[in-house]
């Protein structure tokens, strides 16, 4: 496996796959690679492809100094666990390769970041989810690229762009990958205390809880997501929401119906850590 860090190298790389006939698979990560991580790099590469796993914590996308500051970052170490699940590239740019003096593009889609995640994290956070995606994208040209389902807003912004941007990608959702209690694996969840983790199971437990009683006939959002907030608060964690949309556009949904694509999303705080969760919803009559 290679550990290259210029936008030259890491295109090299790819068309001396391409001359052989190799599809290519990209993996874009901020590092602190968990089992859920690799579970995209093992998707990425099951048919042969060559994977490429971005490692890049991008400024772009981060409201808060002390935030990027803090997140953890250990390339060693991800390089070590990305060949473990068989990438064949770690592109581990600088923030210069990647915006150079002077550059001064921006890329924003309109809708879909403006509520949820958008409106509590800010509407430049997808900004800058976008802008890196779709530089990625242009850099590595991939055949696909794959994403984990638990940042489902973040998979609807980059399928939006890279369809209205005609970037011929097939962008792919992965399941979530949760631990053996069921949380949802996260870089964040190591900042959890014991008592926090129980808070922070609740985000789980009412996505089920929601989806045992859509199967049993209740469609009515508004009583899941009261419901769903008495699971969160009993538990101790904090909600910021709790709501059901429609997965390709974040619209939010008053009914779940048969036949009808539902997600139900999560933000909620369990101590001082922030997480989301989501699930679909399914009504059977």
């Amino acid at each position: 496996m290679q550990v290259i860090t210029t936008v030259t190298e890491v295109r090299d790389a790819v068309a001396q796959a391409r001359t052989s006939g190799r599809k290519v698979a990209l993996v874009p990560t901020m590092g602190a690679l968990h089992e859920g991580h690799l579970s995209l790099i093992r998707a990425a590469g099951a048919d042969g492809a060559l994977v490429v796993v971005s490692v890049f914590v991008n400024p772009t996308q981060f409201n808060d100094a002390s935030d990027l500051d803090a997140y953890p970052r250990d390339l060693e170490a991800d390089a070590a666990l990305a060949a473990s699940a068989g990438a064949d590239v770690v592109f581990a740019p600088s923030v210069e390769e990647m915006y150079p003096n002077g550059f001064s593009t921006s890329v924003r889609v309109a809708g879909i970041t403006e509520r949820w995640e958008g409106a509590e994290r800010g509407a430049s956070h997808f900004d800058g989810v976008a802008l890196v995606v779709s530089k990625l994208f242009n850099i590595v040209a991939p055949d696909r690229a794959y994403f984990g389902q638990k940042d489902a807003q973040q998979i609807a912004v980059v399928r939006r762009f890279a369809a209205d941007l005609n970037q011929p990608v097939q962008v792919c959702a992965a399941p979530t990958v949760r631990a053996a209690d069921g949380l949802a694996l996260s870089s964040r969840n190591a900042r959890l205390s014991d008592g926090d983790r129980a808070a922070a199971l609740s985000l789980g437990a009412s996505l089920r809880q929601a989806q045992a009683a859509v199967a049993a006939g209740m469609h009515d959002v508004a009583s899941l997501a009261s419901a769903a907030q008495s699971t969160l608060v009993s538990a101790g964690a904090r909600p910021e929401y709790w709501a059901v949309v429609n997965p390709d556009t974040f619209e939010p949904l008053s009914v779940v119906t048969p036949g009808t694509p539902a997600l139900a999303i999560v933000a909620a705080w369990a101590g001082d850590v922030r997480l989301i969760d989501n699930q679909a919803l399914i009504a059977l009559s």
